[in-house]
């Protein structure tokens, strides 16, 4: 949630800042909105302040005899008075609170213009592409001799669920239990264990509700739960309603989890095989910040998530997402895609963004600043480290050969007893 003050003294920054997503702003409702507050609160101060000086003079009269029925009755209904316009403000401001929750994060500077993922910036790729005496098979074609089932996935759910065994299996536990070591010991995140299910003030503030509801799965309860549709959610949340102690920060988490996502809307060639599930694995990086400290925290994240491709020797690009593709949360983002020879694409594997203080403020994660000894807002980080089901398949078929087996990377091989091919 963006700062109050910023739509009370820079209305019209923030609507331009705004325009850079396609983001059209009504800054005249929330004027009009903002203006009658205004004028309640005012209203509210008055009254309570006649009420009380009144209720005084009820002291004073009944204490020299005289009749205090007048006064009382105008006590009465200015307290009715009191009670309606404390009514209409609470109203008003929970118009406005519903209206904040609904305006994404202004972006960074450095975050280029831009509509949609064909204009984001490409920073940089790695590794050489692998070149086949052979027509490279996807990881649909490749995984289902090997243990890889969608059948069974949609018999016992749906579409969109898979079910693995055998050294399929295997090897997904194996990449994620290297990327745990590594970003424990590589990297220096604490491994942080957390509910798979959330309430709805956990996803208020990691942004997911109100806007994005229809991508969750829920469990009918009261109250209700959400199944997380990442890791980040619980995580994030480990700080909400806290004043970290300046000396603990950084804090930085790394958690294994499953995801669970609806995937409203999704189509088209994401929807064959593991690239886009309702259940998935992944290794999420968390980041809980100084405010001062978050770009290069953003920098060295990215780097983390980075390092595990470069481990498993998978060639990947990094790009720097445009206005119009940065997520509602979110003031930048880069992106890791990983190449993908079944598809003959980069696909993404990794998202890593800085929040600045938009998550913090609805979290009300904060930290004491040495300095002045007052609370401030902290800064909040997060990205993928890496996505397990999307690595597996770039191994996968990164490192086919032409009889349908797989060479184990050398990386991996330790979690998987020395074999060197799966077949």
């Amino acid at each position: 949630m963006l700062d109050p003050r910023l739509f009370r003294s820079e209305l019209e920054h923030v609507q331009q800042q705004l325009l850079r997503r396609n983001f059209q702003f009504d800054a005249e409702a929330y004027q009009a909105l903002e203006d009658r507050r205004k004028e309640i609160q005012v209203k509210t101060q008055d009254l309570q302040n006649d009420r009380n000086t009144r209720s005084k003079a009820i002291g004073q009269a009944k204490a020299q005899g005289q009749d205090i029925q007048f006064l009382l009755d105008q006590v009465q209904d200015l307290g009715d008075q009191l009670k309606a316009a404390e009514h209409e403000l609470a109203e008003i401001q929970a118009q406005i609170n519903t209206l904040m929750a609904g305006i994404p994060n202004i972006l960074d500077d450095s975050v280029p213009a831009g509509k949609s993922d064909a204009d984001n910036l490409e920073i940089c790729r790695w590794g050489e592409l692998p070149s086949f005496a052979f027509p490279p098979k996807d990881h649909v074609d490749l995984g289902e001799p090997l243990g890889m089932s969608f059948e069974l996935g949609a018999k016992i759910a749906s579409a969109r669920f898979v079910v693995l065994t055998g050294k399929l299996a295997t090897l997904q536990r194996a990449i994620i239990q290297l990327m745990l070591d590594t970003h424990i010991n590589a990297h220096g995140y604490a491994e942080t264990y957390v509910p798979y299910l959330a309430n709805a003030d956990s996803l208020r503030g990691t942004g997911q509700l109100p806007k994005f509801e229809a991508d969750l799965f829920t469990v009918s309860n009261d109250p209700t739960f959400y199944l997380i549709p990442t890791a980040e959610v619980p995580v994030t949340n480990i700080v909400r309603d806290v004043i970290v102690d300046a000396k603990q920060m950084p804090l930085k988490f790394v958690c294994h989890s499953p995801c669970f996502r609806s995937e409203a809307g999704a189509y088209g060639s994401d929807v064959r095989g593991m690239i886009r599930q309702h259940q998935f694995e992944k290794v999420e990086l968390v980041q809980i910040v100084r405010p001062e400290d978050s770009a290069q925290a953003h920098e060295a994240l990215t780097a983390h998530a980075e390092n595990i491709l470069k481990i498993l020797n998978l060639p990947y690009r990094k790009v720097l997402l445009c206005a119009g593709d940065t997520g509602f949360s979110a003031a930048k983002t880069y992106d890791l895609e990983v190449w993908l020879p079944g598809q003959q694409k980069y696909r993404e594997i990794s998202s890593c963004s800085n929040f600045k203080d938009f998550q913090a403020r609805r979290l009300q994660a904060r930290w004491r600043n040495p300095e002045t000894g007052k609370p401030e807002l902290v800064h909040t980080l997060n990205g993928s480290g890496l996505a397990a089901g999307r690595a597996m398949i770039a191994v996968m078929e990164n490192y086919q050969n032409a009889d349908g087996s797989i060479t184990v990377p050398e990386a991996l091989r330790p979690y998987l007893g020395g074999i060197a091919s799966i077949n």
